[in-house]
Formats: structure tokens, C-alpha cells, sequence
């Protein structure tokens, strides 16, 4: 077989392509030309002393041309160059800096080289096998193509919040169940005749129970559900499993707070990409955005349809942006007291809201004590259920005013659909925020330790003789009726109105028309759900699992919903502002639920008739007791890292870390800015050297 011949660069001037001595052409030189650059009358790029263009070295020219000679066949011996892979610019310098790291290992022979080479690459196929069995992957990305970024991003968070209820579900299952039966099978509730100073507590009734009375328990929380492993009071007062009981709660939300963060972090890169304008030109979705290792004609439709969803979203925005510039003066004075009027009516009805749930908390715990309300076990339920009606109303009423009073604003979509989440978010959370200042008020007297009621056991043991418990089925009853609200939504209202539009062709069709997915009140949706969940978490141990087969079930049912009965959005959104706004509403629901359990645990007095904590002053107090059981240096530590000889030192090197931190993000901004005005200097650059080149064929033309 005959050997091809080895490749050697042509001589400087031949005519392979390498430009001739500056000799041997005519008219102006090249270096002349350059040097009339836009980028050429300012040595801010190059720097001082640097050399005119055109004034390189005929030494240096040969030196450059031997060195690209030298590695050209290196680049043809490569397997599979970086260049030639359908990928993404990042992907590609990760691919090669891989392919030199791996070179340099094998060449040195060393066994730590080897077994860091070993190591890396069983990480990178186990990130691999992971992001194949990620579930749900091909149902997002038709979901995305079909309805829009901004749906995708709905069923992604519900994925997302699916995966850290089933952690924190597995966590609880290993600190608080498994604890709880290794020590010995728990004891039953308290006798019917055994009483204390803090009164007497019987959660199971006695004698036969009727069917639709055990149906309301279930749906309650009472009854055979209060002492059971669902719920606080049913776990024995343990050494071991007191400490790990309150470990669980610190330990699952510390990894609710890392999840979200690094979720939050991974959406404000694209956020902050999207916003900064660097990559919301046309152009860029144009011939930027395709994916060239596509395969197969549904894939290749969908990527279509969210280029196409991508450009909508650009053109709305422009044309809102356009008419906001042109505005005049009285216009503009128009459009800010429109906007002042509609957040009052917003404030107006927030506080509306407020009112009702705080009346409706009250009213239960009145009516409960009525003979007639104890009677009948159904006028009972609806009783229990009031404030979680009440709330759920609210809920369902006045975010849809919410997105009618948006469009009225004179905002872009983007920015509609955050004032939207804003508000529904304030809604649903401060919501919850009263129901909790309502119990608080039963639990403590307001606030009162010398009240008769708290004045014994630091809490109002009379009607609350287990208030962990009553707050726990208050969650329960939330999460309950949310599933089942949700189910009702579905079954009596959406599929109905589906069959409505294609049955009835007039104008009875056309009034119930095709709905849409409405992404900011069901991603609202989820947050409250799961902050109802992170508040009763410690209440509830099993709430999460509870949580993760409704989002499981959730999930589906909302797909079906989607497929069957909603048509994609006339007005789509950005998703790179939902993929940071969404985790930043997580972070300020976790926030807002940490504030009662925290409070609970430190200065609210435990029950003492049920619970792990019973007997204690604080809950919190049992682990101070426990440390006073560890070795003396053990003890010497922990009480070393709550003084000030260490907090001092933390503060000093945390704040040395920020003020570089700091730094080096205002280095990099410098060096974006600098970097940007770069870019426009060879745009500037182009356009000149368009110009010369149109002037020389015109002038050539002519001769």
C-alpha cells in the first residue's frame, strides 16, 4: 500500500496560500491597512511597547510556521478531535483538557497518576449513568417543545421537589423510625384515668368506633391516626431517639438548603446571561441555537418549536420595550398612576385575604366546642377543615385576578409573570404565616405566661394537652386538602370544560375556549404544598413520604391534564427567569417555615404528656444534656465552638473571604466590560475593512 506523503508547510511567498513577501505585492501593504483599524488608534488591547501591525520578524514567522508544521500531525493522530464533535463550545475545551490530562497520566507512569486517572474517569461515568436514569428526561423535553419553555420548567421543579421529599423521606426512615422500634417495640397512649398537673390526654376513643367516624379521623388526623407514627406525640420519651428525632430535623434541612442554593445558583448563570442582553439577539437564536447531534425527526420538530417559542418570547418583549420608549411625558405619568391604583386594589385584597384566615382559625376552635358540632361527626370535619377551605378559597380566587391586573401594567411578560409570582406567593405563604400566628396564640395565650391557662405548664395544656400533635394534623389537614382540592380542579373543572369547547361549537364553546397552563399559579402551587410540608416536617415525621407519593401522583395527572385538555400558551415567557425565580421563592418558603419550628424548639415548652421531649424544659435542652454525657474533651470542644474565642477568628476569616470574594467579582466584571468593548472594536473592524475591500474592487473596477 502506498504511504501518503508526510506534509510540509510550503515556503513563505510560495503560492499554497501563505501571503508573498511584502516585496513582491503591490499597492498598500497589509501592515498599512491594519494599522488604519479602528482598533489600531489605541494601544488599550495591545498594550504599551507592542510592535505596529505587520512589523513581526521574519525569524519569528518561520518559527510560528514550524511550530504549526509540528503540530498539525499531532492534531490528525487524534482519535477524535474536540473540534469535530457536535458540541457546545464549553463541552469541547472540557473534552480536550480531559484528553490532555489523560495523555500526561498515562506518559508518567507514576501510580498516583494512574489511579487519579482511574478515579476521574469512574466519576464521569457515573455523572454519566446518572443523567441517563434521570427520570422523566424525554417527557420534559416534549413537554418544552410542545408548550414552552416556561411549562417545562413547572414539571421540572415538581421533579426537583419530588427528589428532596423522597431524601428527606429515606433520612427520616433512618433517624426517627428505625430508632424508634431498635430500642424496643413504643409504649401505648396514656391510660384513660392517668392525669398530671398539665391535665390528662386520650387520643383513641373508647368503645366501637363507626365506619364514617374512622373515615373523618382519617381525613383529620384524629382518632386512630393521633397516636400513631405519623405523628409527634406517638414517639417515647428516649434518650437516643430524642437526639436523633431533632438531628433529623437539622440534618434534612440542611440538605433541603444546599439543593435549592446549588439549583439556585445553576439558574441565576442562565438568568443573568439571559438579562444582560448578550444573548437575546436574534441572531444568536438563529444560528447559534440548533443542536446539530440531533437525531430523528420528533426531536428535531421539537427543538424547532422552542426556537420558535424562544424568538415569540423575544419579538413580545421588543415590541413592549419599543412602546415604552416612545412614551411621552404624560404617558408616562398615566401608566405609574395606573400602577399605583392596581397595587392598592392588590394591597386591598391581601389584606382581605389576611382577615378571613385569621377570622376563620378563630371561629373553628368556638364552633368545635358546640354540642351540636360534636354530635355530627360530618359538620365536625367541616368545622376541622375551616381555616384549610378557608385558605384554599383565597387561593383559588384571587390569583386569577392577580393575572388579570398584570397585563394592565404596562409590563413586559417576563416581568408580569414576577409581579404575578410575587403576589401569589405573598398570598399563599402569608396565608399560612397567620393560620400559624393564630395557633401560636391558642398554644401560648397570646403571648401571656401568666394567663391561668399557661401559667402550670408553659403552654394552654387545658385545650392543647399535645399541641405538637395539633399543630402536626393542622399541616396534615393543609396537605390533605390541597391533594384533594387539586383532584377536584381536574375531574369537575378542566376535563368538563374540554368536553364543553369541542362539543359545542358556538358561542357556548367559544366562552369556555381552550385553556392554557397557567405556570405561575401552579408552580405557586407546588411552594406552598412544600412549605406546608417543611413547617409540619417536625410535627409530621411523615409528611414528607406523604408528600412524595402526591407529587408522584401530581405529576401524572398533570400530565395527562396537559396532553389532553390545554392548548400551548398564546404568550410564552423566558425560562431562564422562572429557572432563578422558582428556587428563590424555595429558599424564602424554607425560610418562613424554619421560623415556627425554630421557635418550637427553643422556646416553646414541649408537651408533657406525649413526645420524645416530654419532661424537658425546651426542646432543645436535651442536647446540652447529652453533651454533658461525652468525654471530658469531646465537651471541652463542642462548648469551644460557642465562644467567642472561636466566633471571633470565624468572623475575621469570613469576612477576609467575602471582601476577596468581592474583589475578584468586580475583577471579573472589569474584565467583561473590557472584553465586550472588544467585541465591538472588531465589529468596528469589520465594517472598516468591509468598506476598503468594496473601495479596492470599485477602484479596480475602474482601471
Amino acid at each position: 500500500m502506498e504511504e501518503s506523503p508526510a506534509w510540509e508547510p510550503e515556503p513563505w511567498g510560495s503560492s499554497g496560500g501563505w501571503p508573498a513577501p511584502r516585496e513582491a505585492r503591490t499597492g498598500p501593504s497589509l501592515s498599512s491597512v491594519l494599522n488604519e483599524l479602528p482598533s489600531a488608534a489605541t494601544l488599550r488591547f495591545r498594550g504599551p511597547g507592542v510592535l505596529p501591525w505587520g512589523a513581526l520578524e521574519e525569524k519569528d514567522r518561520q518559527r510560528s510556521i514550524q511550530a504549526f508544521a509540528e503540530s498539525a500531525p499531532k492534531e490528525m493522530q487524534e482519535p477524535c478531535p474536540s473540534r469535530e464533535l457536535p458540541w457546545p463550545m464549553q463541552a469541547r475545551r472540557a473534552h480536550r483538557q480531559r484528553h490532555a490530562r489523560d495523555q500526561v497520566a498515562q506518559g508518567s507512569g507514576s501510580r498516583t497518576a494512574h489511579w487519579a486517572l482511574l478515579l476521574r474517569r469512574s466519576k464521569e461515568k457515573v455523572r454519566e449513568g446518572l443523567r441517563t436514569v434521570q427520570p422523566w428526561a424525554w417527557t420534559l423535553k416534549r413537554i418544552g417543545g410542545q408548550f414552552g419553555a416556561g411549562t417545562e420548567s413547572y414539571f421540572s421543579l415538581l421533579r426537583f421537589l419530588l427528589l428532596l421529599n423522597a431524601l428527606a423521606s429515606v433520612l427520616t426512615i433512618c433517624m426517627i423510625l428505625l430508632p424508634t422500634w431498635l430500642e424496643g417495640a413504643p409504649p401505648g397512649p396514656p391510660a384513660p384515668n392517668a392525669s398530671s398537673l398539665c391535665g390528662f390526654y386520650n387520643p383513641r376513643p373508647q368503645g366501637l368506633v363507626a365506619f364514617a367516624t374512622q373515615l373523618f379521623n382519617l381525613l383529620s388526623g384524629e382518632g386512630f391516626l393521633e397516636w400513631s407514627p405519623l405523628f409527634y406525640g406517638f414517639y417515647p420519651p428516649r434518650p437516643h431517639l430524642a437526639i436523633t428525632y431533632l438531628c433529623s430535623v437539622f440534618a434534612i434541612g440542611l440538605l433541603y438548603l444546599l439543593l435549592i442554593l446549588h439549583r439556585s445558583v445553576s439558574g441565576l448563570k442562565q438568568t443573568l446571561l439571559a438579562e444582560s442582553g448578550a444573548l437575546t439577539s436574534y441572531s444568536h437564536r438563529v444560528f447559534s441555537a440548533w443542536d446539530f447531534g440531533l437525531s430523528g425527526e420528533v426531536h428535531v420538530r421539537l427543538r424547532q418549536r422552542i426556537i420558535h417559542y424562544e424568538l415569540q418570547v423575544e419579538l413580545e418583549e421588543a415590541v413592549v420595550r419599543r412602546r415604552a420608549a416612545v412614551r411621552t411625558l404624560g404617558q408616562e405619568a398615566t401608566v405609574w398612576l395606573v400602577r399605583l391604583l392596581l397595587n392598592l386594589l392588590v394591597f386591598a385584597l391581601l389584606g382581605a385575604a389576611f382577615y378571613g384566615v385569621y377570622w376563620a382559625t378563630g371561629a373553628t376552635v368556638e364552633l368545635q366546642e358546640r354540642p351540636l358540632v360534636q354530635e355530627m361527626p360530618l359538620l365536625k370535619l367541616v368545622v376541622d377543615y375551616l381555616p384549610s377551605i378557608f385558605i384554599s378559597m383565597v387561593n383559588f380566587v384571587l390569583p386569577p385576578v392577580f393575572s388579570l391586573i398584570a397585563p394592565l401594567e404596562g409590563y413586559t411578560r417576563s416581568r408580569q409573570i414576577v409581579f404575578i409570582l410575587l403576589r401569589t406567593v405573598f398570598l399563599r405563604l402569608a396565608s399560612l404565616v397567620v393560620l400559624l400566628l393564630s395557633l401560636w396564640n391558642q398554644i401560648t395565650c397570646a403571648g401571656d405566661a401568666d394567663a391561668v391557662a399557661c401559667k402550670t405548664c408553659g403552654y394552654n395544656y387545658k385545650e392543647l394537652p399535645c399541641w405538637e400533635t395539633r399543630l402536626g394534623q393542622e399541616m396534615y389537614k393543609l396537605l390533605l386538602f390541597d391533594l384533594l382540592t387539586g383532584l377536584a380542579v381536574i375531574l369537575l373543572i378542566q376535563f368538563p370544560r374540554k368536553l364543553l369547547c369541542g362539543l359545542c361549537p358556538g358561542a357556548l364553546g367559544r366562552f369556555a375556549r381552550t385553556q392554557e397552563f397557567q405556570v405561575p399559579d401552579e408552580v405557586l402551587g407546588l411552594i406552598y404544598a412544600q412549605t406546608v410540608v417543611w413547617v409540619g416536617s417536625f410535627f409530621c415525621p411523615l409528611l414528607p413520604l406523604l408528600n412524595t407519593a402526591k407529587f408522584l401522583l401530581l405529576f401524572y395527572l398533570k400530565k395527562l391534564t396537559l396532553f389532553s385538555t390545554c392548548s400551548p400558551a398564546s404568550r410564552t415567557f423566558r425560562a431562564s427567569t422562572v429557572n432563578f425565580f422558582f428556587p428563590l421563592v424555595l429558599l424564602l418558603g424554607l425560610a418562613i417555615s424554619a421560623v415556627p419550628v425554630l421557635y418550637s424548639i427553643f422556646l416553646i415548652p414541649p408537651s408533657k404528656l406525649c413526645g420524645p421531649f416530654r419532661g424537658q424544659s425546651s426542646i432543645w435542652a436535651e442536647i446540652p444534656n447529652s453533651i454533658c454525657t461525652l468525654p471530658q474533651t469531646v465537651q471541652n470542644f463542642l462548648f469551644f465552638l460557642g465562644t467567642q474565642a472561636f466566633a471571633v477568628p470565624l468572623l475575621l476569616i469570613s469576612s477576609i473571604l467575602m471582601a476577596y470574594t468581592v474583589a475578584l467579582a468586580n475583577s471579573y466584571g472589569r474584565l467583561i466590560s473590557e472584553l465586550k468593548h472588544q467585541i465591538e472594536t472588531e465589529a468596528q473592524n469589520k465594517v472598516f475593512l468591509a468598506q476598503r475591500a468594496v473601495a479596492l474592487s470599485s477602484a479596480n473596477g475602474t482601471l
